[in-house]
């Protein structure tokens, strides 16, 4: 088993970033990782202007997968998220599709117990843990860890939790891959900027996949198997997920573009992910012996 501190980590995705640890296909890794806002929230009482923005979503690594090139796939097996600490969540003005409702900051701290996080009022949220920021090097200029693209980055998929597989593109030789921003529960589309952020230790499987040609991140999720796409609208980015499993399925089945297209109609899942980041993420998801099995 491989380790990575939190203390080594990036603020952006790039080819230029030297990988912190180089392993064979097939390892075990633990990333340790810093919540979003990189630790700097300690109280409910502090000023957001007491925050540096330029230290938002680190992401622990990056790794480089021995062998992996351009073409290749990295399959990503989440085993398991130990949160540590508490967790944050705010309320920013200009964050957020509320934006316009939010005159003045707030800050919450919540502790996250075995189970459940007690939020306000007799209401306690459900203890989901999932991956923020996870990525490899984009295929041309670096990338902030804020924003999401074919090379993953901050997708804010909810599915991307314990027992979930994540596919990477490969776009450098290595990859290059970095994750964090982890939440202790999130819902679809984090419409206010912020899930229950928080620290954590993510122990992932890493699988070299030769020759996989996927151009955006895929994810399987039980027997589901999603295209998570991220775009400057959340139409565009529909298209762009849509056309990915249209395009896989059509090829699987041995079927037209039309009639695949149609099947995909009746039993296809459209699902929001982000909507706050500076592209718009979203999922689009069939029962996955149409696409792989």
């Amino acid at each position: 088993m491989y380790k990575v501190s939190s203390e080594q980590f990036v603020f952006s995705m790039s080819k230029d970033n030297p990988a912190v640890l180089s392993v064979p296909s097939g390892s075990k890794i633990v990333f340790e990782t810093s919540d979003a806002l990189d630790g700097q929230v300690r109280s409910e009482s502090q000023s957001i202007d007491t925050l540096d923005w330029g230290r938002v979503n680190p992401a622990t690594g990056p790794v480089a997968i021995e062998n992996a090139k351009p073409g290749d796939a990295l399959k990503v097996t989440v085993e398991n998220i130990e949160v540590s600490g508490d967790g944050v969540m705010a309320a920013i003005p200009g964050l957020g599709i509320l934006e316009a409702d939010i005159t003045e900051a707030s800050l919450v701290v919540l502790p996250i117990k075995d189970g459940y996080i007690p939020f306000s009022s007799g209401i306690s949220l459900p203890f989901r843990p999932m991956i923020g920021v996870i990525g490899v090097a984009p295929s041309g200029d670096s990338v902030p860890c804020g924003t999401p693209g074919s090379h993953g980055g901050n997708m804010d998929c909810k599915l991307i939790a314990p027992g979930s597989i994540l596919y990477l593109p490969v776009f450098h030789p290595g990859g290059l891959l970095a994750m964090g921003d982890v939440h202790a529960c999130m819902g679809d589309g984090e419409i206010m900027g912020t899930g229950v952020e928080c620290a954590a230790t993510v122990t992932v499987t890493v699988e070299l996949i030769k020759n996989l040609n996927i151009t955006d991140p895929m994810l399987e999720v039980s027997d589901m198997i999603y295209s998570v796409t991220s775009a400057d609208t959340l139409e565009n980015a529909s298209k762009i997920a849509t056309r990915n499993i249209r395009d896989m399925v059509a090829s699987k089945m041995n079927i037209d573009k039309n009639t695949a297209g149609m099947l995909l109609s009746a039993i296809g899942q459209l699902e929001i992910c982000q909507v706050v980041d500076p592209l718009l993420t979203v999922r689009f998801g069939v029962p996955k012996k149409y696409v792989w099995e």
